[in-house]
This record gives C-alpha cells, structure tokens and sequence, in this order.
C-alpha cells in the first residue's frame, strides 16, 4: 500500500462513500501483497475509514468476457508492454464500481495511463461517478513509492534513482526552453541505461489524449517504465509549459 495512503484521505475529503480500487494484473502473483499491514495503515489516516472492500474473487464466472477501451491510448506505454492489462483494468474496475457504486473514486497519477482510461471508461459509459488522480508520491530521497520498492536491492535502489532525477532534468530542460520530445526522451534514456537500468519505455504524451506529439505545445506527461534487477518501477512527470 506504499503511497496510497494520500490517496484515501483524498477520497475522505472529497465525499463519504467512495472507492479506492487495488487493481490486479498479469503480474499479480508477484505484486507485494501484505492485507492486514494494509489494514493498519488505513486505521492511521485521519478519520479513518468506514468499509474494506476485499472480496476473494471478482471472477466467478470466468474472465472470458470484459470491458474493451477503443484504441486511443491503450495500445501504447503499458499497453504495449502488457497487451491484456488494460482489458483487465477496465473490466475489474467496471465490476467494482457496479458493485460498490462510489460517487468517488481516486486513482493514483504514477499509473497514470491508468487512471486517463478510466477516467474515459466512466465519461464513454456514463458511470455517474467523479474520478480524480491523486498526486504522485515519493520517499525522501526522490524514488515513486511503489509497493514494488521491497524488493529492491540497497545498490539497486540508489541506481533507480536515476529515473525520478532524469525526469527532473527534463522538466526543468522543458521549462527552459528545450522542448523537442526525442531529444528529451533521449536524455532519460540515457541516464537510466548509464545507471545500469533497463528502459522498457519512455514516452512524452499529452496529459488529456495520450497522443505523443514532437514538440511540448501544451501540458503533456513523461511517463516512464524500466527495470532495476528484477524489478520493473514506474513513474511520470507532469510537464506544464
């Protein structure tokens, strides 16, 4: 539950009955899962909070059928390197919001791929539900904080550092004046493979269509995914000039 605790207080803030979706993926075996650790976390944020929604399966009958997104934005980032993650999301997500019926739901900006197909998804099949991308969060030293992080090596996490520096560098490039996508895309790149990572994609797209233009026009986000070891991170930088 790394980082999602902003998250709930967002939602608690915003209105009494609302959902803040844990989502599975083709990696879910994998993924850190600590449910009563999660439990206690939730009891310190202010307020507290009313229901867990844990259900031990929301497949019963089968993940033949599901949701389908169009293809404006699902076939590129995350959905290249993970063909069926957003068909799962988008159905997983359906299915909760049918269940729980929110009137808020908050998803976290480092998927934030994620949260703008949802966020479509809810406004395409008028689900009467406000969606809001809680803020990226980051430990001390700058890293996203991701329930993944566990796994990192002590050397292996210093060297991913490189991915929230690089992004840094870049906004700051692009507020300076530098705003050629690939020449940008170039220098993350770079600095993630100089620090011994491996870049599974780094794109520069913009922040409401997911379209990736050649030069930063408007607001636009540098999403980015690489592996440190055996770890794959993510992690985005809003980009407002």
């Amino acid at each position: 539950m790394a980082g999602k605790a902003p998250l709930v207080i967002t939602g608690k803030d915003e209105m009494r009955r609302w959902s803040r979706p844990v989502l599975p993926s083709e990696d879910l075996s994998t993924y850190p899962s600590d449910f009563l650790g999660d439990v206690e976390k939730l009891k310190s944020v202010p307020g507290g909070v009313d229901v867990v929604f844990h259900p031990r399966n929301l497949y019963d009958y089968g993940q033949n059928d599901g949701v389908k997104k169009g293809e404006n934005g699902v076939k590129r980032e995350e959905g290249k390197s993970r063909p069926v993650f957003f068909r799962g999301v988008a159905t997983i997500v359906a299915k909760l919001f049918n269940i729980v019926e929110p009137d808020v739901a908050v998803f976290g900006k480092k998927d934030y791929q994620q949260w703008k197909i949802i966020e479509r998804m809810v406004r395409d099949l008028d689900f009467g539900i406000k969606v809001i991308g809680g803020d990226l969060v980051r430990d001390t030293d700058g890293l996203a904080k991701s329930s993944r992080n566990v796994h990192l090596s002590p050397e292996e996490r210093v060297k991913a550092l490189s991915i929230s520096k690089s992004l840094f560098n870049a906004k700051l490039a692009a507020e300076n004046g530098k705003v050629n996508c690939k020449e940008l895309r170039d220098s993350v790149i770079q600095a993630i493979h100089e620090a011994g990572g491996k870049v599974d994609y780094a794109e520069i797209v913009d922040q409401e269509s997911l379209e990736t233009p050649e030069d930063i026009k408007h607001p636009v986000v540098f999403c980015v995914a690489a592996w440190f070891g055996n770890v794959r991170l993510l992690d985005n930088m809003e980009i407002n000039v």
